[in-house]
């Protein structure tokens, strides 16, 4: 089970790579992480709502109604080039962070409980 923390920390870089592959709306974001992650990683709407909104203030996505056949129309979620240069400064950061921690843990003489 991966911490509260971690998936928190995460919303963001999630959100943006799932839109770099194109439009998508709430539900189906959450449904992408899930089954990317094996379902270890899992958000409500609740959760993903507020943080959809926070990107799009930040001009990082902006968002669009689609008709679908079946149903209400959906909201979909796009990037804007911002967001798409912040995916990128994510992903350093996060690769970063990756990478020394691979580092320390392949440290001869790391001692583990």
């Amino acid at each position: 089970m991966i911490p509260k923390a971690l998936i928190a920390a995460s919303l963001k870089p999630f959100i943006l790579s799932v839109l770099s592959r194109g439009p998508s709306y709430g539900y189906e974001i959450i449904q992408r992480v899930e089954d990317l992650t094996g379902g270890d990683v899992s958000w409500t709407t609740s959760t993903l709502y507020p943080v959809l909104h926070r990107l799009e203030n930040e001009d990082l996505l902006e968002s669009f109604w689609q008709e679908v056949e079946k149903g209400p129309a959906r909201k979909y979620y796009r990037l804007t080039k911002k967001g798409a240069k912040r995916l990128e400064l994510e992903k350093q950061q996060w690769l970063s962070v990756h990478e020394a921690l691979i580092s320390l843990w392949d440290m001869p003489g790391l001692k583990t409980a």
